[in-house]
């Protein structure tokens, strides 16, 4: 007998939907996975085995019967443990342990062996994705469902064990609905914890770092060390305006599907602090399947380069698409994916090698070593860099 279920997965930034199928045929015991499985999804069946044993219902391995997972479309990489809610309720099914109608619905969560069900990323996307497709009700981890009840039309039910669900389909204890998410701005006072209110001096700076907060301009800060370039930088996070509600589900779907959400939804303007020893694929994204890079966790924030021309040549200059267009489009042999990287660039750079230049210190740059040095950063990046502040220093 063959059972089909829905679950879901990221690709890039986007949620696809998977169909999850179980087959079960008489035979010696196997159970197998196809549908281009990763490690994580070929050890589901170990995990999904003792969920069920461990939530009181007949294992796969206590019958000689031949179990087939098929996550359809098969050419799709199938990645993460996203599926392993999907595949046991579809086994319950198939093995006639449980009935409910399946159409409509939709499930996401990582299986314990104990039968809790684990966060996962990418939450939102994937349920965007799912309201997208018509479904009506997503069963997603408790954790997780905060996060995916900002998306509105669509009904989510927070779930903590597998055995949870099977008495809500059973009529013996009903999930609540999750209702919809508000989103409060509450900035707290430790949220910036650098305000530009903490900083004396430097007031030719703190205008021009305002009229780039204005328009969105990008700007390069140009001093030597200990003159507040980085704390002027990190100060300019806390003049940005508030993010609205369409950009706080976007800024958040990003960091979903990166795994670096710290909250259950970002309120504020992301902040990104790249070391100048980041690699390019880093910095812009990439990888055997592309995934999201620095530019894009930056998506309607800040995207500070510390000491700009200590970068490598090759992820400067990577900079000129997402600098000129707001997105970047990162192909490979699998694949190519467009990723929105719309940011405020803040840069900051030593007048020289030695920094000295313009101080009380003197120099002791050659002039070739001095070419060099500016050299490092190229002219279109120059051209794309709109306000050029110099950071003096400033008597104590």
């Amino acid at each position: 007998m063959s059972v089909k279920v829905y679950s879901t997965q990221v690709v890039g930034l986007k949620g696809v939907i998977i169909e999850v199928e179980v087959d079960l045929a008489p035979g010696l015991h196997s159970f197998t996975v196809v549908g281009l499985p990763d490690k994580a999804v070929e050890e589901a069946k170990d995990r999904i085995s003792a969920a069920i044993k461990n939530s009181g219902f007949i294992s796969p391995q206590k019958k000689n019967q031949r179990v087939t997972i098929s996550l359809a479309p098969a050419d799709l990489k199938k990645e993460g443990p996203v599926f392993d809610l999907a595949i046991a309720l579809a086994y319950l099914l198939a093995s006639k342990q449980l009935h409910f109608d399946v159409e409509g619905k939709l499930f996401l969560g990582e299986l314990a062996l104990d039968g809790t069900i684990r966060p996962i990323k990418g939450t939102l996307s994937l349920v965007k994705a799912a309201k997208k497709a018509g479904f009506v009700e997503v069963f997603v981890p408790k954790k997780n469902a905060k996060e995916a009840a900002l998306i509105r039309g669509i009904k989510v039910f927070s779930c903590s064990k597998l055995a949870d669900i099977v008495a809500h389909f059973k009529n013996e204890s009903k999930l609540e609905e999750y209702p919809e998410t508000k989103i409060e701005v509450n900035i707290k006072e430790d949220a910036n914890k650098l305000d530009f209110s903490d900083i004396k001096g430097q007031e030719t700076a703190k205008r021009g770092l305002e009229i780039a907060a204005a328009g969105g301009h990008n700007i390069l800060m140009v001093g030597p060390p200990g003159t507040g370039k980085t704390m002027l930088a990190k100060a300019f996070a806390s003049i940005l305006p508030l993010l609205s509600f369409e950009e706080i589900l976007e800024v958040t779907e990003i960091h979903s599907v990166a795994g670096t959400l710290s909250e259950d939804f970002m309120t504020l303007r992301p902040f990104r602090n790249p070391h100048h020893t980041s690699s390019y694929v880093a910095l812009v994204g990439g990888g055997n399947w592309p995934r999201p890079g620095e530019i894009t966790l930056s998506h309607r924030g800040v995207l500070f380069l510390d000491e700009f021309p200590e970068f490598e040549r090759r992820a400067i200059e990577a900079l000129r698409q997402p600098l000129e267009d707001g997105m970047i489009c990162i192909s490979r042999a699998r694949g190519s994916l467009v990723f929105p990287a719309r940011f405020i660039m803040v840069c900051t750079t030593n007048p020289c090698p030695c920094g000295n230049m313009g101080s009380k210190k003197p120099c002791v740059c050659s002039q070739a070593a001095l070419m060099r040095y500016q050299r490092k950063i190229s002219g279109p990046i120059i051209d794309r860099i709109d306000l050029w502040l110099e950071v003096p220093q400033v008597e104590h």
